[in-house]
């Protein structure tokens, strides 16, 4: 772990630099990415903007720095599909799963992603970098999924798995990222999920689920 000017950060300053992430994350939770400066994550965390300085060139910086760590944590989520079967009741399974474990990732991380969101729609490569990743880590999986069951004659012959995959994995990452207005549509979260996981077997299988 390095400083702005190369030099190597100890295990005090290591710790201070976490904080400092820590303190941000918090702060992107209650207020507009736009509105938080340097001196209120600096004032947050107990130290001055100088320390802020050793460790991120701004607060875009840091940022990104939380988001590519979210983004290496999002490989766990081809668990979710790699290896998993799509037939009968275990399909239903891998549905439901899939659709409670992507919803958690991204309510966990909300705050952040909202900034990737954000940056990805005004064209920061940075950002939709980030963004392609966790959808990535979803999609090839999904995608082989589909090929598979073509191969044995499961899914017609037409299919394209990459299409199909890209676009459930951006109806799920849209639904993921609007949990909250579901609810002005008198959808409750308990209503959301089996309805997406349903949408989910039926656009992999192009068959209603074994339940």
């Amino acid at each position: 772990m390095r400083t702005v000017d190369g030099r190597v950060a100890g295990r005090r300053g290591q710790a201070t630099r976490q904080k400092l992430l820590d303190c941000l994350s918090e702060m992107l939770s209650s207020s507009p990415y736009r509105d938080v400066k340097v001196i209120d994550v600096a004032r947050k965390a107990g130290t001055s903007p100088a320390t802020f300085y050793q460790y991120f060139p701004d607060v875009e910086g840091a940022v990104l720095e939380i988001a590519e760590t979210m983004a290496a944590e999002s490989a766990s989520l081809a668990g979710l599909t790699a290896g998993r079967s799509w037939t009968g009741k275990a399909g239903w399974q891998t549905a439901q799963e899939l659709v409670d474990g992507f919803m958690e990732f991204w309510r966990r991380n909300d705050a952040i992603l909202r900034v990737v969101e954000l940056g990805a729609a005004e064209g920061d490569k940075r950002f939709s970098k980030i963004r392609m990743k966790i959808l990535n880590s979803v999609n090839s999986s999904l995608a082989d999924s589909v090929a598979d069951l073509q191969a044995k004659g499961r899914v017609d012959k037409d299919v394209n798995p990459a299409a199909i995959a890209g676009s459930l994995v951006v109806m799920l990452a849209g639904a993921a990222s609007q949990q909250k207005g579901f609810s002005s549509w008198g959808v409750k979260q308990a209503e959301l999920k089996p309805n997406l996981a349903l949408l989910m077997y039926l656009g992999v299988t192009g068959k209603k689920p074994t339940k």
